[in-house]
């Protein structure tokens, strides 16, 4: 029969997952499985496969640190490259073998009795004594309900879900949204649409993007001199670091929008175009974008930019609530993701069966990212208040591995029916990290963004360095948790 309980369930076969398969299978958990939805492995980097999809983070600050890549073939390495570099690493590391793919978790509930982790799935009943949570923040895309969309006669998909057998040449196409994969997408459709009409809410601050091709004997210097590739990853590191100084002291970023503002006006030449792309809040506050193409394909004589939100879709219409209107044949949506209402928190409930959404009404609290008051053996990757402006998901996420690794090793070794972070220190770091945001640049020079919830609280946002954030998410103590008694052996 095939095992249906394990020492640990790790929910996602993303970065996150991947990850902490390969750090509990090192300590020596062998006793676990990966349940993956999908059909392969890669989370949004299997998801996202837009023209243009890239990193912008620096390769070699945006993988493993113990697995190091002297093969990336760009500075900025593109979504096939990184989809390929997980599949490898899960290779290397002998966890593919553990991914169940097809079994998508419907719900989630710890047995108190038990103490277990009871699952449904699409593919049946799971249980387990801990559950790790790699879902993510980038995985379901967020498209606005517009009035009438549903009847819009044409094309619409999100950009995470791009439909590759949709041809845009010569078609109208509305744009909506201006984040992060507008920026890398648009440039490249440009050239093939008959007309686009990009409506942009907010004007985004978008610098020049120091990318290019890594020459092949700079990839053999990294290979054969595995040093030099620690010296590159550092090197990136202190760079970002620099200028994440400056997102806990705005003044600086506002010394960096002069490098924004130069790029955009060598770019633009039309005034009014070139206003109605500069932003009006201190850079830093939403996420940092690069791109060399973005503001150049803006001045096409094909596209139009409409600086208001989309208000309704009439019939093949998209209206902006500016007044403005345009007609066209499919809509693409680079709207985002639920970063803060993650789909995840429906389906994970307690043992009185509240669910996360249902503690946190609105605002994700968690301590130190990773663990929830009143969910025992559950661990959260790429949680709520971890969140950088400038820095890599991969170095957050391995501070949280080497927390979650020494909790379930700990647990596991000692036969510990459960552990669960004390109410108290929850509360009181999520105080700290609240108090310590409005000195920084997500709650300053007229900031608002998708880094604040529903609640007007921003709970996805670190206001320290990172050099804190290793050293005080990666650390677990004992004393932070409540024990459960002696696991009964079963």
């Amino acid at each position: 029969m095939e095992q249906r309980h394990f020492a640990v369930l790790v929910i996602g076969a993303g970065a996150s997952g991947l990850g902490a398969a390969i750090r509990l299978s090192q300590s020596g958990v062998d006793d676990l499985a990966v349940l993956e939805k999908a059909g392969t492995l890669g989370g949004t980097w299997r998801d996202n496969t837009y023209p243009g999809c890239a990193c912008d983070v620096p390769s070699a600050l945006y993988s493993y640190s113990f697995a190091p890549n002297p093969q990336w073939s760009r500075a900025f390495a593109g979504q096939a490259e990184i989809r390929a570099y997980l599949q490898d690493t899960a290779e290397r590391f002998g966890v593919t073998g553990k991914i169940r793919y097809g079994v998508e978790v419907t719900r989630a509930q710890w047995n108190a009795g038990e103490s277990r982790w009871e699952l449904e799935t699409s593919q049946g009943p799971y249980s387990a004594r801990i559950l790790v949570a790699g879902t993510g923040p980038w995985h379901e895309p967020k498209i606005p309900d517009l009035p009438g969309l549903k009847d819009f006669p044409g094309e619409v998909f999100h950009s995470s879900r791009w439909n590759h057998g949709y041809d845009l040449t010569g078609k109208r196409v509305a744009v909506v949204g201006t984040g992060a994969s507008a920026v890398q997408f648009v440039p490249e459709i440009v050239p093939r649409v008959g007309r686009l009409h990009l409506f942009q809410r907010t004007a985004q601050w978008v610098l020049p993007k120091p990318d290019h091709p890594v020459p092949g004997v700079e990839r053999f210097l990294l290979r054969r001199f595995p040093a030099l590739q620690r010296a590159l990853r550092s090197a990136e590191y202190g760079a970002m670091e620099t200028l994440g100084f400056g997102f806990r002291h705005p003044w600086l970023l506002r010394q960096v929008q002069k490098i924004g503002l130069a790029h955009l006006r060598l770019a633009v030449r039309d005034p009014a175009l070139r206003a109605a792309l500069t932003p009006d809040y201190t850079l830093g506050c939403k996420r940092l974008l690069m791109s060399n193409t973005y503001y150049r394909s803006l001045t096409a004589s094909t596209v139009d930019v409409h600086p208001t939100a989309v208000r309704a879709v009439e019939g093949h219409r998209v209206l902006g609530a500016d007044g403005t209107s345009a007609e066209v044949d499919a809509i693409i949506f680079g709207t985002g993701f639920h970063i803060l209402d993650m789909p995840v928190s429906a389906r994970v409930f307690d043992a009185d069966g509240r669910s996360l959404d249902d503690h946190w009404q609105g605002s994700p609290q968690a301590y130190l990212g990773t663990t929830v008051a009143g969910f025992p053996n559950l661990y959260l990757l790429l949680g709520p208040s971890l969140g950088t402006g400038h820095s890599s998901a991969f170095m957050i996420l391995e501070a949280q591995l080497r927390h979650t690794v020494a909790a379930v090793t700990r647990t596991l070794r000692s036969g510990w029916a459960s552990l669960s972070v004390r109410p108290e220190v929850q509360a009181a770091f999520n105080a700290e990290v609240q108090a310590a945001l409005p000195g920084t640049v997500y709650q300053s020079g007229g900031c608002s963004s998708y880094y604040t919830d529903g609640n007007g609280r921003n709970s996805f946002s670190w206001p320290f360095s990172t050099g804190r954030l290793r050293a005080q998410v990666g650390s677990f103590a004992e004393a932070d948790y409540e024990i459960g008694r002696v696991h009964a052996h079963r």
